[in-house]
């Protein structure tokens, strides 16, 4: 069946072109090119004026130039708890962790702040929450979508920010 359709739509092909004049075929060319030409500018204009969501960029250089590196940020050390503005934002690190190793088969952060050690090194424990998996269950070591603290949990650091932000936390968190 499908054999039977593929050679219908090969004739009818063939017979398009057999019948088109030369004449025809470079207008039709013509028409395609200049569609084709008129859709990539068009494309080109709004990427560069109003595909940019009425935000300005935050680059400091265009995208084909790679610019220096910035300086590292001062850490904001801290022996307590940094304040947070909404009630799901995970705790921020207030020391610096340059240097810790994250992988699949170690995880410094633990060394002080896992179950076992916390109340030896005064740190605050992980919360019971990384002991659970995406369904719920209760797990009897961290959860691994939890392994990996520096996918939610940052350093806190004395960078300014990069845009103004009016943000204010909810009355219970001031």
């Amino acid at each position: 069946m499908d054999i039977e359709i593929a050679m219908k739509a090969e004739k009818i092909a063939l017979g398009f072109w057999k019948d088109m004049s030369i004449k025809n075929f470079l207008s039709f060319l013509l028409a395609a090119v200049i569609s084709s030409l008129t859709l990539s500018m068009t494309a080109v204009a709004d990427n560069t004026v109003a595909n940019n969501g009425g935000l300005d960029s935050i680059r400091s250089s265009e995208l084909n130039v790679e610019p220096p590196a910035e300086s590292l940020k001062k850490i904001k050390e801290s022996d307590t708890v940094l304040p947070r503005d909404f009630v799901q934002l995970p705790p921020m690190i207030p020391h610096d962790v340059r240097g810790y190793t994250v992988n699949k088969d170690v995880n410094s952060c633990l060394r002080c702040h896992g179950w076992k050690n916390a109340s030896k090194w005064g740190a605050t424990r992980i919360s019971v929450t990384h002991y659970y998996d995406r369904d719920g269950k209760q797990l009897a070591d961290m959860a691994p979508r939890r392994y990996f603290c520096q996918q939610c949990h940052v350093v806190q650091n004395d960078a300014k920010p990069l845009k103004k932000n009016t943000f204010e936390p909810v009355d219970s968190l001031k």
